[in-house]
């Protein structure tokens, strides 16, 4: 009741004040001010008000609300948790063993042809009218080595 009679009174000020405005011959601004005006006692009518109040202050309606916020809290805290399982590319992060170290690769001799096990470009013999290339030292690699094992790889 308080509500509609709040509303009333808001539609009875705006029509005094669109009153004044047309008076001082303001139409187009007299008749947006009597628009504003007319929307609260046109809610009033409607039942509108009678129906948000109702909600306001029904304690069934706040508790079902805190559900629904409960509810989008468990969404929201069980989806970081996935992503947090899963890897960088969408897969499943992989689970480390007893001694805390991750399981051995499937194929670990996969990459030897790389590291030069089944005969390198530096085992070929050099393309014709060229000069071989001079052997590496073997120590010419144990800055990155160093650099490595600083980093723990």
């Amino acid at each position: 009741m308080l509500a509609e009679t709040i509303c009333s009174a808001v539609s009875a000020a705006g029509l005094g004040i669109a009153a004044l405005t047309a008076y001082r011959k303001r139409f187009l601004t007299a008749a947006r001010i009597t628009a504003y005006a007319l929307v609260p006692i046109g809610l009033v009518l409607t039942g509108v008000v009678e129906w948000l109040t109702g909600i306001v202050f029904n304690p069934t309606v706040w508790i079902g609300f805190g559900l629904l916020a409960l509810s989008w809290a468990l969404f929201a805290a069980t989806r970081a948790v996935e992503r947090r399982r899963l890897g960088p590319s969408g897969e499943p992060a992989r689970k480390k063993t007893k001694g805390g170290r991750a399981p051995e690769a499937v194929a670990p001799a996969a990459s030897a042809p790389s590291l030069g096990a089944a005969g390198t470009g530096a085992q070929r013999d050099p393309a014709p009218g060229r000069k071989p290339a001079a052997a590496a030292p073997a120590d010419d690699f144990s800055d990155i080595e160093a650099i490595l094992k600083k980093h723990g790889i």
